[in-house]
């Protein structure tokens, strides 16, 4: 890593560190790579620490993924259905636990900045040091200002690319866990995939 991408990598780690929840509206754009075709979704997200998210997907279609604990729910309004999964946040990547301030980013990847004229922060790619089955590689655009990711891009191993940009971000608005808690219609088919394991 050069001196001014450490800097950089430092300042982004200690404001995530210091931040204890925040809130910020988001524009997906996933580019499936062998369809040559991007869907766009936009909704809102909330971050809670320890280790809870929740993304209110309003467009195209409603849903929401919420992970709580060592518990990953998807709720469709459209099917009625709240799927319940096993979600251990010890393996989730330092690319998305560095969020809450946990997984050191240059412990797992190696950083450099790239080129990329039409953003308006700092664009680092991170690849990954060891093994990773599941993305090639990831992509933050940081603000160099407040060291805030304004943009995440991860690239699958298939090459599809999803783009999460974040905009209107609130840091430490005080995020309650109540707003982790998915409140839906009685007649709502739950299917519970940890109770499978037991």
């Amino acid at each position: 890593m050069t001196p001014e991408v450490k800097a950089l990598v430092g300042r982004m780690q200690a404001f995530y560190e210091k931040t204890t929840d925040f809130t910020a509206s988001f524009r997906q754009d996933y580019t499936y790579k062998s369809f040559n075709r991007t869907q766009t979704s936009t909704g809102k997200v909330a971050f809670l620490k320890p280790a809870m998210m929740r993304w209110d997907y309003e467009k195209p279609a409603p849903k929401t993924f919420v992970l709580s604990g060592e518990k990953a729910y998807v709720y469709d309004p459209e099917a009625m259905t709240l799927t319940i999964a096993a979600a251990k946040s010890n393996e989730l990547s330092a690319a998305v636990t560095f969020l809450w301030g946990a997984g050191k980013l240059e412990k797992e990847f190696s950083i450099v900045r790239q080129p990329c004229p039409e953003c308006q922060g700092v664009l680092l790619e991170l690849t990954p040091l060891g093994a990773e089955t599941r993305f090639q590689k990831i992509k933050l655009e940081v603000d160099p200002k407040t060291a805030q990711v304004r943009r995440s891009i991860v690239i699958d191993p298939d090459a599809s690319e999803n783009a999460i940009a974040f905009s209107d971000l609130k840091i430490n608005p005080g995020v309650s866990k109540e707003q982790f808690k998915i409140k839906t219609p009685s007649d709502t088919q739950v299917v519970d995939l940890t109770k499978a394991h037991n």
